[in-house]
């Protein structure tokens, strides 16, 4: 069996937040903004369209058995709709203080991975299950930690509430899906190291005084999102 590969975040000296930017998708066009409204997502998802994902599977670089999990593309149907996201906290052992999608792993009591992405996101942020529409899902993600992903897309009622759960969530947040959906703001990067090329998208936003840094496997499911959207 061949060494696995260091991930990115344990290499000397990596921060990505300074790493160059080796191009800007701005050549594409943004999603139409009559797509994002949400009778239009609704539509999309009944329909079956030829696509391709930008990222399916990230650079290995652990040797375990792979492990189902899900994540829940959560849109907030306000005037303008936003895409809920949390910061985790900085102590936990795998992505700590990164930008995520509320999810986790399957459990064997999970029905499917709605179910997983569902349960997931009311026991970190305190999402109700009865808050949100399922639309349905996108093509898996493979992460380099060996988690095989699904992207579960939803509608968010604009009332609803949170209580995040601290142990495992630093904030959570909305960011314009507009924003996202625009590869103006996607940046590529890219780093050789331990004879391998990564690559890897990231979105920086503006949240008021903060700034998010959107990147790594959340970045890359968004990217395959505006694929979806834009066939």
């Amino acid at each position: 069996m061949s060494k696995p590969f260091t991930p990115l975040t344990q290499l000397p000296n990596f921060d990505p937040l300074r790493m160059p930017v080796l191009g800007v998708d701005d050549h594409l066009p943004a999603v139409p903004a009559e797509r994002l409204r949400p009778d239009a997502l609704r539509e999309r998802f009944q329909r079956t369209l030829e696509w391709t994902p930008d990222i399916v599977r990230e650079r290995s670089f652990a040797q375990r058995e792979p492990a189902l999990a899900a994540v829940l593309i959560g849109i907030v149907m306000r005037d303008e709709p936003t895409v809920l996201l949390t910061q985790r906290t900085t102590h936990l052992s795998t992505h700590s203080g990164q930008i995520a999608f509320p999810g986790g792993k399957v459990d064997s009591t999970d029905r499917d991975v709605v179910e997983t992405a569902l349960r997931e996101s009311e026991e970190e942020v305190g999402l109700a299950p009865d808050r949100v529409q399922v639309l349905g899902t996108i093509t898996e993600y493979v992460t380099g930690t060996a988690f095989i992903v699904t992207p579960v897309v939803g509608l968010i009622q604009a009332e609803h509430t949170l209580t995040p759960n601290p142990h495992e969530v630093a904030s959570v947040f909305e960011v314009p899906l507009a924003f996202l959906m625009n590869p103006a703001y996607h940046r590529r990067h890219a780093l050789e190291a331990e004879g391998r090329r990564r690559e890897w998208f990231s979105m920086p936003y503006q949240d008021g005084v903060e700034q998010r840094f959107i990147w790594g496997a959340t970045a890359g499911m968004i990217r395959n999102f505006y694929r979806f959207l834009m066939a």
